[in-house]
C-alpha cells in the first residue's frame, strides 16, 4: 500500500518519500510534510501546530489562531486571509472571485488511468501505483473541485492534477488553475532552471531562493527554447552525487508557469501549471475543466539519482509502450546535405552510401511537397512536389525499403504559407487578429488547430502521405511561436481560452496520427528544442534536442537536458565541419563521441566524405550498434560539468542495469600546455567487482574506479583525438569468474 488514510490525514508514501496533508478545521486542505520517508502515524500534531500572530486575518472570532497566512496549504485560494499567490481563482457571474472549497470525501483506487484529450501518465502494468482523489465542494457556486494524486512508489514519483466541475446553474470563469501546489516549511534551497535560446537550449542556472517570487515561464504558446518546464529545488550543498533535491515537471506543451514564492516567514510555495497570463476558461453549467498533470520527485541522494528515477518513470509510465523499450534506429537526414536542392537521383545516392556504411534509416527533410524550393511557400500542401518526384514520392520510398532501410519524412503540420493551395482555399484558417497586420516568423504562419475542421484536414493530408508511402518515421517540426493569437470562432469572452484550445487541437492531431498509424515512430522538433517537454514525449518518444549540432555546444545542451529527460529522448547527430551554427571545426571522433549518448544520426553529405571519413562513419555506426542498448537505455550519470567555473572538462557515463558494463565519455574543450594530471571518477559500479577498462592490462575494482578514479595518462588515452576538442570513450566490462 502506498497511500494511508487516518481520520482525514493522508500519508502518501513511496519507497523513499513521504507526502502528508490533512483536512483543516475549516474544511480546506493543509500541507504537513514532504521529504524523506517517515513512519506512518495516526496523527502529526507537531506538524500542524498553530499560533496566533498579530495583524493577520483569522478564520473567525472563535478561532483567532486559524490564520491562513501562517499555514502551509495544499491548494490555496485568494481573498480569505492568505495573501500569497493562489493555486486557482474562480470568477462568478457577479464578478466575485472568492471561493470556499471544503472537503467532502475522498476516493482511493488502484492504478492510474490516462486523462482524456491530453497527454498523461498511466500504469498499464500494475506497478503498485495508487490514486487518491480528494473531492471538495463550494456551496455557493455548486462547484466541485477534484484534486488527483497518484503515487508511483518504485520511482519516488507523485503525479498531481486538478479538475473543476460546474454543477450549478450559472457559468463561472477560471482565471488561474495550476496543476499542483507545494508549501515547504523553509527556504534553504537553490532553484535550478534550464534556460537558453534557439541553438543553446537548457543551460543550467542555479540561484539561491530569496524573499519574493522567482519564476520561469512561457507566453510563446510553446514550452519554448528560452525556458523549460522542468526545474529542481535542491539544498545548497546538494550535488549530482549527494544531497536533497525535488524535481518538478509539467506534462504540457503550451504556456506554463513554474513559480516559487518565499514569504516573510521563509515558507516556500511552489506552483506548477498553465500560465495564468493569457489564460481563462469559462465553465458552463454541467461542464468541466481538467488541468494538465504535474510531476514531482524527491531524493536525498543527489541529482543523478533524481534524474535516473524520473527517467525510469517516463519509460514505464509516460512514453508510448510500443516504443518505450525499443531501440532507436540510426538515421541519415538530408537537410544539411541538400537543403531544398534535391531530386530522387540525388537522394538515392545518399541512401545507397548510407546503406554501405550501415545506417538504418533515411529521413527526407523539408522541401519535398507542394512547389517548395525555399522557405516562403507550400506549408500546408502535404502532397509531393511533382517536379522533384515525377514518379511520385512512393517510388523513392519503395527503393529505400528494397535496400532494407527504413524511411522517414519531415512534416510541419501546424503551419501554413500564404503561397500555398491551402491558404488560397482557407485564408481564415490562419491565426491572426482581425484588422491587424499579420506577424510572420520564418516566413510562415500558424494554422488554427483549435478548430476541428482544421485538425480533420491536416490529419487527412498527413494520413494520406503515410498510407501512400508506407513511411516508418515522422520528423514533426514546429518552427515558430504563435503571435496575433485570436480565435475567429470564439466569442470575445472566450478569447483567452485560445492558447489552451490550440494545444488540445495539437494533442488531438497527435493522438489521431499515433492511433491510426501505431508503428510509425515520431520525433518531435520545434526549431530544435523549442517544445522539448513531457507533453510531446507522450506522443513522440524522441525529440530533436537542438538545431545546434556543434559537438562542443552539444556538451552543454545534452548535459543540461539530462537533468530532466532520458538520453533515449535525445536526437543527437554528427554533422559536417565547419559547423553550420558555430563555424567550429571539431574532430570526427569527438563529434561521434558526443552524439553516441543519445539517438545517433548523421546530418551531412556522406557522398562527399573522404575514404577515411567514410571508414570513420562505418566504424562509429558499428560501435554504436554494439553498445546501442547501453547508450540509449543505460543509467546515465553526470560526472564533470561544463557549467562549473572552468567548464573545460566534461564527462558522463552510462551503466547497464546489472552494472556489468559501462561506457564513459571524457571531453577536453581546449588543450593546455604542461597541464595538470586528469582523473576520471566513474559512477554506478559494483564496489567489490573487478573490471577491465578499454585495452588496459590492469584490472580495477569498482570502488577503485569510483573513488580513486582512472589516471588519464597516455596509456589510458590511446585513440583520443589530439589538440583542442579532445575526447575519449572508456568501455568498462566486469571480469567474469
Amino acid at each position: 500500500m502506498a497511500i494511508f488514510v487516518n481520520d482525514n490525514v493522508f500519508h502518501l508514501q513511496t519507497a523513499n518519500m513521504s507526502y502528508i496533508f490533512y483536512v483543516m478545521s475549516n474544511g480546506e486542505l493543509g500541507q504537513l510534510y514532504c521529504g524523506k520517508q517517515i513512519p506512518v502515524k495516526a496523527n502529526y500534531v507537531n506538524l500542524s501546530t498553530r499560533e496566533e500572530r498579530g495583524s493577520m486575518p483569522a478564520l473567525s472570532l472563535d478561532q483567532p489562531d486559524f490564520q491562513l497566512e501562517m499555514l502551509k496549504q495544499e491548494y490555496a485560494d485568494l481573498g480569505t486571509g492568505d495573501f500569497r499567490y493562489p493555486a486557482y481563482q474562480v470568477e462568478e457571474a457577479n464578478g466575485s472571485r472568492i471561493s470556499e472549497f471544503r472537503f467532502s470525501k475522498y476516493e482511493l483506487t488502484a492504478g492510474k488511468k490516462r486523462l482524456p484529450d491530453m497527454p498523461s501518465t498511466f500504469d498499464d502494468t500494475s506497478d503498485a501505483s495508487q490514486t487518491l482523489t480528494i473531492v471538495l465542494t463550494d456551496k455557493v457556486t455548486a462547484m466541485t473541485l477534484k484534486l488527483n494524486y497518484t503515487i508511483f512508489p518504485h520511482q519516488d514519483i507523485l503525479v498531481r492534477s486538478s479538475k473543476f466541475e460546474n454543477n450549478g446553474q450559472q457559468p463561472v470563469t477560471l482565471t488561474a488553475a495550476y496543476s499542483s501546489e507545494l508549501d515547504l516549511p523553509d527556504a534553504s534551497y537553490d532553484m535550478i532552471q534550464f534556460s537558453g535560446a534557439w541553438t543553446r537550449e537548457r543551460q543550467l542556472i542555479r540561484t539561491p531562493l530569496r524573499s519574493g517570487v522567482q519564476s520561469i515561464s512561457s507566453l510563446r504558446y510553446a514550452s519554448s527554447h528560452q525556458q523549460n518546464p522542468f526545474f529542481i529545488l535542491a539544498r545548497p550543498q546538494t550535488t549530482d552525487d549527494q544531497g536533497e533535491a525535488f524535481g518538478f515537471n509539467l506534462i504540457y506543451s503550451g504556456n506554463f508557469m513554474d513559480q516559487v514564492e518565499v514569504d516573510h516567514y521563509d515558507t516556500t510555495r511552489i506552483l506548477v501549471g498553465i500560465n495564468p497570463n493569457e489564460f481563462s476558461w469559462q465553465i458552463d453549467a454541467g461542464k468541466t475543466f481538467q488541468t494538465p498533470e504535474a510531476i514531482m520527485s524527491y531524493t536525498s541522494n543527489g541529482m543523478n539519482q533524481l534524474s535516473q528515477q524520473m527517467a525510469d518513470f517516463y519509460q514505464k509510465h509516460l512514453v508510448n509502450p510500443r516504443f518505450a523499450q525499443k531501440q532507436r534506429p540510426i538515421v541519415i537526414n538530408n537537410w544539411e546535405a541538400t537543403y531544398f536542392d534535391f531530386d530522387e537521383e540525388k537522394l538515392l545516392k545518399i541512401v545507397k552510401k548510407a546503406k554501405q556504411l550501415g545506417i538504418e534509416m533515411f529521413v527526407l527533410d523539408d522541401g519535398w511537397y507542394g512547389h517548395r524550393n525555399n522557405d516562403r511557400s507550400s506549408l500546408g500542401d502535404w502532397f509531393e512536389n511533382p517536379k522533384k518526384f515525377p514518379k511520385g514520392l512512393a517510388h523513392l520510398v519503395t527503393q529505400v525499403h528494397d535496400m532494407d532501410m527504413k524511411f522517414g519524412l519531415w512534416f510541419e503540420p501546424e503551419m501554413i504559407s500564404m503561397d500555398s493551395t491551402l491558404y488560397t482555399q482557407h485564408p481564415d484558417w490562419l491565426i491572426a487578429a482581425p484588422n491587424r497586420q499579420k506577424t510572420p516568423s520564418r516566413n510562415q504562419f500558424v494554422l488554427d488547430l483549435s478548430r476541428p475542421e482544421v485538425v480533420d484536414y491536416v490529419f487527412q493530408m498527413v494520413g494520406n502521405m503515410i498510407k501512400k508511402t508506407g513511411l516508418d518515421y515522422i520528423k514533426w517540426d514546429m518552427n515558430r511561436n504563435i503571435t496575433d493569437m485570436f480565435g475567429q470562432k470564439l466569442p470575445p469572452h472566450q478569447q483567452q481560452e485560445m492558447g489552451h484550445r490550440y494545444m488540445l487541437g495539437v494533442y488531438q492531431l497527435y493522438e489521431r496520427v499515433t492511433t491510426a498509424f501505431p508503428d510509425v515512430l515520431i520525433e518531435s522538433c520545434a526549431a530544435g528544442g523549442g517544445r522539448y517537454d513531457l507533453g510531446m514525449m507522450y506522443y513522440a518518444p524522441q525529440a530533436w534536442v537542438s538545431d545546434d549540432t556543434d559537438a562542443v555546444e552539444r556538451l552543454k545542451i545534452q548535459f543540461g537536458t539530462s537533468y530532466g529527460y532520458p538520453q533515449t529522448m535525445m536526437g543527437a547527430h554528427v554533422s559536417a565541419v565547419p559547423n553550420e551554427q558555430t563555424g567550429r571545426k571539431t574532430p570526427f571522433d569527438t563529434r561521434g563521441n558526443v552524439a553516441f549518448f543519445g539517438d545517433l544520426g548523421y546530418e551531412l553529405d556522406i557522398t562527399k566524405l573522404t575514404e577515411e571519413e567514410q571508414q570513420q562513419v562505418a566504424s562509429q555506426v558499428a560501435f554504436y550498434k554494439q553498445y546501442r542498448q547501453l547508450f540509449q537505455f543505460g543509467k546515465f550519470y553526470r560526472i564533470d560539468s561544463p557549467f562549473e567555473k572552468q567548464g573545460n572538462i566534461v564527462s558522463w557515463e552510462v551503466v547497464s542495469a546489472d552494472q556489468q558494463k559501462a561506457v564513459a565519455g571524457w571531453y577536453q574543450i581546449l588543450n593546455h600546455p604542461n597541464g595538470p594530471y586528469q582523473r576520471l571518477k566513474f559512477r554506478g559500479l559494483i564496489p567489490d567487482q573487478l573490471y577491465t577498462v578499454n585495452q588496459l592490462t590492469e584490472q580495477f575494482y569498482g570502488a577503485e574506479l569510483m573513488n580513486a578514479g582512472l589516471m588519464l595518462h597516455p596509456d589510458a588515452m590511446q585513440g583520443a583525438s589530439e589538440g583542442d576538442f579532445k575526447s575519449q570513450l572508456f568501455m568498462v566490462n566486469a571480469v567474469k569468474d
